[in-house]
């Protein structure tokens, strides 16, 4: 069964730093395009950023220029796992954060959780940030 499971989400204060990580099973992620995306409260779901597979871009990502600067996006192919560094966090970020993966190079170029194009998705990780 292909499973995507995401943590590290919390609490933190504006200006800190969190790390999420998103651990696949069932599957590898080396073929894969993996995004990040979230929801905050009443607001349609939007993409954070994405990376390609180790195949295809050798590393390519894409930002969401509220997050450029602020977030990183990597992979660690020996843990088969993504993880999305988000330091100087703001109360905007606040949000449920989600990570889903597709094999479809194309997810990388805008980066939209509408994509029919994503094919497994985890079931998110609360992150709040707040005095």
């Amino acid at each position: 069964q292909l499973q995507l499971v995401e943590s590290g989400g919390g609490l933190v204060q504006p200006g800190g730093s969190l790390r999420l990580s998103c651990a696949a099973s069932g599957f590898s992620l080396d073929d894969y395009v993996i995004g990040w995306f979230r929801q905050a409260p009443g607001k349609e779901r939007e993409g954070v950023s994405c990376i390609s597979s180790i195949s295809s871009s050798r590393g390519s990502t894409n930002y969401q220029n509220s997050v450029k600067g602020r977030f990183t996006i990597s992979r660690d192919n020996a843990k088969n796992t993504v993880y999305l560094q988000m330091s100087s966090l703001k109360p905007e970020d606040t949000a449920i954060y989600y990570c889903a993966a597709g094999t479809e190079i194309a997810i990388i170029f805008d980066c939209d959780p509408r994509s029919a194009y994503l094919e497994v998705w985890g079931q998110g990780t609360p992150v709040t940030v707040s005095s």
